[in-house]
C-alpha cells in the first residue's frame, strides 16, 4: 500500500490528460492539489534540515504533473461545456472566477498576472539560483569533507560506522542539490505552460462560443473569461505555495532547527529592534496625508513586543545569576574539603581566557561535550577506562593558548588564531596558501591558519581545513593516546580487573593477586600501551601471565610473551589492505646485536644501533609513505625489547615487531634490509 499510492497517483494524472473528467471529480482533483501544495509547505517549515525531506524533487515532479494534467482537464471541460454557464468547469473554478476576483474579468486576468510574475520571476528565480549554487558548492567541498571524515576517524573522534554515515550523507547531499538544481526548472516550466494554457483556452473558448454554439459576444467574453481566469488562479495557487517550499527548503542549509523556532530566535535576540522601529513607525504615523491608525496600531504591537521580549531576557539574567551567587557562597567546610585534595587531576585542560567560549556550552562551546566522545571511543579502542578531562582557565596563559596536563604535568601546548582556519597539508597540496604559517600540533604537519573566505580555495588545492574545535580535540585525544602508560594507574588496574571478574568470574577467581601480582599485571599493561597495542583481551593477558609468571618475574620479559600471544591482534593493528609492509636487520647484524645483548656489551650495542643503523633506518623509512603503510622493523624476540627502548627517542614512529609476533596467515612484504654501513 505505502509503495502503490505513487503509481496510483500516475494512474490518476494519466486519467486526467487522456479520459474527459466529471465537473465534480475535478473539484475533487483541484482540492487535492490544493491540499497536497499546503501540506508540503507546512512539512517545509517543520524539517530541521534539507535532507530530512531528501525526496524533495520527487515531489515538486508529482505535484507538477499533478497540476498540468488538471490544468488540461480543465481546459477541456472549459471549450466542450463552457457555454452551458460558469459552473460547467466545477465549483472550485467558478468560485476562484466570481468569488475571488469579484466577478470582474480585467481584475481576474490581472490578479493571474500577477501571481504568475510572483511565481516565476521571484521565488522561482530565486530558489532555481539558489540551488544551482548549493549544488555547485556541494559538489566543490565533498574532497574536503571527506578528508575531514578520515581525519576524524584516524583521531578517534568518530568510529567507523559513524564515518561510514557521514560519507553515505555526504554523497546523499551532492545528490539532493543536484537534483533540486534539476526540479527547479520544472516550476519554471509549469508558469511558463500556465500562461500558455491561459492564452489557448481564453481563445479557443471565444472561438467555440462564437462560431460553433451561437453565443453572445458580451456572453462569450464574460463565461469563457471567468473560466479561464477561475482556471488559472486554481492551478496557480498550488503552484506558489510549491514554489515557496522548494525555496524554504533549499535556503535551510545553513540551519539546523525548524524555521518558526530559528525566526523567532533570531528575532528575539536583541530587543531594541523592536523599539525603534516602533519610534519610527509613530513618525511614519505623523506624516501629513498618512493614515495614522495602521501605522500607530503596528506601532503599539511593537512597542508590546519590546516590553516582553526585555522582561523575558532580564528574568533569564537574574536566573543565571542566582545560579552564579549559589555557587559562589559555598559553606567553609566544603572549601576546606576542597583544599585539603593535593592530589593533581590525571588529564587537564588549562586555557587563556580568549578560550572560554569554545569550552562554554552556555556560549555554544562544544568542546566538552566532543571530549566525551573521544574519551568513550579510546576506552572502546584501547581497553582503558579514560578519567575525566578537567578543564579550567589559567591566566598566567596567553589568551588564545592551551596546555593539557598528565597527572600535573604538562606535555603539549599550543597556541590557536581566534576566528581562523587550520589548513594542514597533509603531503598532497598543491600550493601554499596566503596565511600564518603553523604546524598542527596533533601530528606536526606544516598548516596555515587562514580565513572562512579561503576555506573552499584551500579544500580544492587538496589541504584539509577544520575549525578550532576540531584542532583542540584532535591534539587532546592523540595527547591522550600517546600517554595511556602513564595515565593507566594501579587504581584503573584494579578496576578493569574488577570488571572483567564479573564478566568470567571463574577463569578470574584467584588469578590477581594470589597469582599475578598487582604490580606485574600494571607494569606489563604499561609496557603494552606505551608501545600503542590495546588491552582490550585483558583475559588472555591475565592467562598468559599466569602462564609464565612462575619462570620470570621480570616485567618487560613478560610483556615479551603477552605480545606474542597476541600476535594476530597486533599484525592487524598495523597491516595494509591485509599485507605487513616491514623492514628487517640482515642476518649478519642480527646475530652481531644478539651476541652483544647476551655478552652484556650495552655500550657497543647502542654505538652499533644508533651509529650504524640508525642513518640507513632513516632512509628506508621514507619508503612506507607510498605504500600508505606505516614503519616498522621485525627484529628476533631475544633483541626487540632492546631495540625499541634505544630507537623510541630518535624515531617515536617507528613500530618494532619480533617474529614471534606475526600472524602467519598476513601476508608479509620486506621493502628493505637493514645492513651496517
Amino acid at each position: 500500500m505505502r509503495e502503490g499510492w505513487v503509481i496510483l497517483a500516475f494512474v490518476v494524472i494519466l486519467g486526467a490528460i487522456v479520459l474527459p473528467v466529471p465537473a465534480l471529480l475535478l473539484d475533487l482533483l483541484l482540492a487535492l492539489s490544493i491540499t497536497f501544495s499546503m501540506t508540503v509547505l507546512v512539512l517545509t517549515t517543520f524539517i530541521k534540515e534539507p535532507l530530512e525531506l531528501s525526496a524533495f524533487p520527487s515531489i515538486l515532479l508529482l505535484g507538477t504533473l499533478l497540476r498540468l494534467s488538471l490544468n488540461i482537464a480543465a481546459a477541456r471541460r472549459i471549450l466542450l461545456y463552457g457555454h452551458e454557464g460558469t459552473s460547467a468547469a466545477g465549483h472550485i473554478i467558478e468560485g476562484f472566477g466570481t468569488f475571488v476576483v469579484g466577478g470582474d474579468v480585467v481584475v481576474g486576468l490581472i490578479v493571474f498576472l500577477i501571481f504568475i510574475v510572483i511565481n516565476f520571476v521571484v521565488i522561482t528565480r530565486g530558489a532555481e539560483r539558489v540551488s544551482e549554487v548549493a549544488a555547485r558548492f556541494t559538489l566543490d567541498a565533498m574532497p574536503g569533507k571527506q578528508m575531514s571524515i578520515d581525519a576524524d576517524l584516524n583521531a578517534g573522534l568518530i568510529t567507523e560506522e559513524e564515518a561510514k554515515k557521514r560519507r553515505a550523507q555526504l554523497e546523499q547531499e551532492a545528490s539532493f542539490f543536484g537534483a533540486m538544481d534539476g526540479a527547479s526548472k520544472f516550476i519554471r516550466g509549469d508558469a511558463i505552460a500556465a500562461l500558455i494554457i491561459l492564452f489557448l483556452s481564453l481563445v479557443g473558448g471565444l472561438l467555440v462560443g462564437l462560431v460553433f454554439k451561437g453565443m453572445g459576444f458580451s456572453d462569450a467574453i464574460r463565461t469563457y473569461s471567468l473560466l479561464t481566469v477561475g482556471e488559472g488562479l486554481a492551478s496557480q495557487i498550488p503552484a506558489l505555495m510549491l514554489s515557496t517550499s522548494a525555496g524554504i527548503v533549499v535556503t535551510k542549509s545553513s540551519s539546523r532547527e525548524e524555521i518558526g523556532r530559528v525566526l523567532f530566535k533570531e528575532f528575539s535576540k536583541e530587543p531594541r529592534v523592536f523599539l525603534f522601529s516602533s519610534a519610527l513607525l509613530v513618525f511614519m504615523g505623523l506624516i501629513p496625508g498618512f493614515p495614522k491608525l495602521p501605522f500607530f496600531f503596528m506601532a503599539g504591537l511593537l512597542g508590546g513586543l519590546y516590553y516582553a521580549l526585555s522582561r523575558a531576557l532580564k528574568e533569564e539574567e537574574l536566573k543565571k545569576l542566582e545560579e552564579l551567587l549559589k555557587e559562589q557562597k559555598k559553606t567553609p567546610t566544603e572549601k576546606r574539603e576542597e583544599e585539603v585534595i593535593t592530589q593533581p587531576e590525571t588529564i587537564a585542560l588549562e586555557i587563556g581566557y580568549g578560550l572560554i567560549p569554545y569550552v562554554d556550552e552556555s556560549q555554544g562551546g562544544d568542546v566538552p561535550e566532543r571530549i566525551k566522545t573521544i574519551r568513550r571511543q579510546l576506552a572502546s579502542e584501547y581497553g582503558v577506562v579514560i578519567p575525566l578531562v578537567h578543564i579550567r582557565d589559567n591566566l598566567r596563559l596567553r589568551p588564545h593558548q592551551y596546555r593539557i596536563l598528565i597527572r600535573g604535568i604538562e606535555v603539549d601546548s599550543y597556541e590557536i588564531v581566534p576566528g581562523h582556519w587550520l589548513a594542514i597539508d597533509l603531503g598532497n597540496a598543491r600550493e601554499p596558501l596566503q596565511g600564518i604559517e603553523t604546524k598542527d600540533p596533533s601530528f606536526k604537519l606544516k598548516a596555515y591558519w587562514i580565513r572562512e573566505d579561503q576555506k573552499e580555495k584551500a579544500q580544492k588545492l587538496g589541504y584539509m581545513v577544520v575549525d578550532i574545535s576540531t584542532v583542540m580535540i584532535t591534539h587532546i585525544s592523540e595527547t591522550i593516546k600517546k600517554n595511556l602508560h602513564e595515565i593507566l594507574g594501579r587504581a584503573e588496574v584494579l578496576e578493569l580487573v574488577e570488571n572483567l571478574s564479573k564478566k568470567y568470574p571463574k577463569a578470574v577467581q584467584g588469578l590477581v593477586p594470589d597469582v599475578v601480582p598487582v604490580s606485574v599485571l600494571h607494569r606489563v599493561l604499561q609496557n603494552l600501551l606505551r608501545e600503542g597495542i590495546p588491552i582490550n583481551d585483558l583475559l588472555t593477558i591475565l592467562e598468559t601471565l599466569a602462564d609464565y609468571i612462575d619462570q620470570t618475574r621480570d616485567s618487560d620479559l613478560l610483556t615479551e610473551y603477552v605480545r606474542q600471544r597476541l600476535a594476530k591482534r597486533i599484525t592487524r593493528l598495523y597491516s595494509t589492505n591485509g599485507t605487513l609492509y616491514a623492514m628487517i636487520l640482515s642476518p649478519k647484524v642480527e646475530t652481531k646485536l644478539t651476541a652483544l645483548v647476551q655478552e652484556g656489551k650495552e655500550e657497543e650495542f647502542l654505538d652499533l644501533l644508533i651509529n650504524g643503523l640508525y642513518p640507513k633506518l632513516s632512509q628506508e623509512v621514507t619508503k612506507f609513505t607510498q605504500y600508505q603503510a606505516m614503519p616498522l622493523l621485525i627484529t628476533s624476540s631475544s633483541i626487540r625489547r632492546h631495540i625499541r627502548k634505544v630507537l623510541e627517542n630518535y624515531m617515536p614512529n617507528l613500530i618494532v615487531l619480533s617474529y614471534n609476533e606475526l600472524d602467519r596467515q598476513l601476508n608479509l612484504k620486506v621493502i628493505g634490509v637493514i645492513d651496517e654501513n
